[in-house]
């Protein structure tokens, strides 16, 4: 009898040895795996402390948030007959910049090694002649939407990452269904995981009334995989191929009425006419290629002669993990290290790189005026004590911190010199450079630009300015929270 129960004993000790052994081997194999990516060296670093001091839990969290699937070309290059069409033109584009480079406006050649990489890294057309409207909270920005939809004549287009099923989301709803009875071709984009909650009600109502609603790369249990990490984060409306909107707002009511924590939501939309939606069409097409694999090229419909003779030159740009490049992040670095007066950052999310924090502090240092506004209180815990844990090291050299205190900052603005702006959906972070799918309108114009940072400029009214001694006065607690959370920080 005790024979036997030592012989139990050691067995079971064998089989945890076993056990204990084997996924040993398998979190060091996958160390061995991250390492080999030869990645950002802070985000290796910060992978394999998980690996090691989580215990399966780190491994899993790896298999599902921390592949790297770029170089990989797991994503279709996602195309269409007209893409090829497009890498000639940007060829094009590239070869009458480098010649003409005396006879651009000033504004186009005070931009034009900005304009020239994303020829080159997104094929991002240069647009020259464009009407553009700053919409500035959420009433303002759904009211114009709303209106547009209404006038609809041929086509809807509307790709976010967040659907809601509330009143701004059932209004936006019962325009589409109205518009498909009319015999409107209504189609619909929504990311799986950002809008999650979505009822299937709400998706039913819109297919029975004719409207195509596709969900980007859906996710299901449980065949949950590493994709899951990988989210369309744009924003994007095309009506009839000649209005386009562009920004930092999902549908969602929070938007307009704000939310019981944080209070108002501020964000910024841009409304286009002109050359720029039609990058935004066949951004959105792609987009609709890629979820659905039918190619519904049909220029007569899609891409009507635009009328536009004000000049406001825009490159519309989308990255993500299907392209080759970052091309929103390069476009930011270049910029930031071409800045000689001023650069001005609003980002609810503050999570930059090594390049795009070295360049910032680069900047500040040489004597630019940086200025970079986060919010004074975050819709995520875990980010916003990571994109804090970034503040001492801005003010050390020399740059500006300001904490939104009206609410929410939610927009996701760049703009610098007065002449260079980006108006998006992506965040000065990690996520947004290499995980998101992600667009951005970058605005040569100088009218443009110094609207935008006079609404910055007065958002810093309603801002704290964060100096030296104050934030070296907060609590340890604050501190630790920041110290910890930047340790995870470029996971996200």
């Amino acid at each position: 009898m005790v024979l036997l129960s030592i012989w139990k004993y050691l067995s079971t000790l064998n089989i945890s040895l076993i056990l204990i052994a084997i996924y040993t081997i398998t979190v060091f194999a996958t160390a061995v795996m991250v390492v080999r990516e030869k990645r950002d060296p802070v985000k290796t670093t910060s992978w394999v402390l998980i690996l090691i001091l989580l215990p399966i839990a780190g491994l899993i969290f790896y298999i599902v948030f921390g592949q790297y699937h770029r170089k990989e070309k797991i994503f279709n290059r996602k195309g269409l007959r007209d893409l090829e069409q497009i890498e000639n033109i940007s060829h094009s584009q590239v070869l009458r910049l480098q010649i003409q480079k005396l006879h651009h406006s000033q504004q186009i050649s005070d931009n034009i090694n900005i304009i020239t990489l994303l020829l080159n890294n997104s094929k991002a057309l240069l647009t020259e002649f464009n009407e553009v409207e700053i919409l500035q909270n959420g009433k303002e920005a759904f009211d114009s939407i709303i209106d547009v939809l209404n006038s609809a004549k041929s086509t809807i287009h509307i790709e976010f990452y967040i659907v809601s099923d509330d009143i701004i989301g059932n209004r936006i709803k019962d325009i589409l269904i109205k518009k498909a009875n009319e015999g409107i071709e209504v189609r619909l984009v929504f990311d799986d995981v950002g809008s999650w909650s979505l009822p299937k009600r709400y998706i039913k109502s819109l297919k029975n009334a004719g409207v195509e609603v596709y969900p980007f790369m859906e996710v299901k249990f449980p065949l949950f995989t590493s994709k899951v990490n990988y989210r369309n984060h744009r924003k994007i409306i095309v009506v009839d191929g000649k209005v386009g909107f562009v920004g930092g707002m999902n549908i969602a009511d929070r938007y307009i009425v704000g939310s019981k924590e944080l209070g108002p939501w501020r964000d910024t939309m841009i409304k286009l006419k002109g050359e720029a939606v039609n990058s935004l069409q066949v951004i959105f097409l792609v987009d609709w290629y890629f979820v659905t694999n039918q190619d519904i090229s049909d220029r007569i419909k899609f891409f009507p002669k635009q009328e536009v003779t004000s000049h406001h030159p825009i490159q519309i740009t989308a990255c993500g993990p299907d392209s080759d490049w970052a091309s929103i992040m390069q476009a930011f670095f270049l910029a930031i290290t071409k800045a000689k007066h001023h650069i001005y950052i609003a980002s609810p999310y503050f999570i930059p790189n090594e390049s795009i924090l070295t360049a910032l502090k680069t900047a500040a240092l040489s004597g630019v005026d940086v200025r970079i506004m986060l919010p004074g209180k975050s819709d995520s815990t875990v980010v916003y004590w990571s994109s804090l844990s970034y503040i001492s090291e801005l003010i050390e050299a020399g740059i500006k911190v300001y904490l939104y205190q009206n609410g929410f900052n939610h927009s996701k603005i760049l703009m610098i010199d007065s002449s260079f702006a980006s108006v998006g959906s992506a965040n000065m972070d990690i996520r947004s450079f290499e995980d998101n799918f992600e667009i951005a309108a970058i605005i040569y114009d100088k009218q443009i630009t110094t609207y935008l940072e006079e609404s910055f400029l007065n958002d810093l009214t309603r801002s704290v300015y964060v100096t030296e001694a104050e934030w070296e006065l907060r609590s340890r607690k604050n501190n630790l929270k920041e110290s910890v959370a930047r340790l995870f920080s470029p996971l996200f």
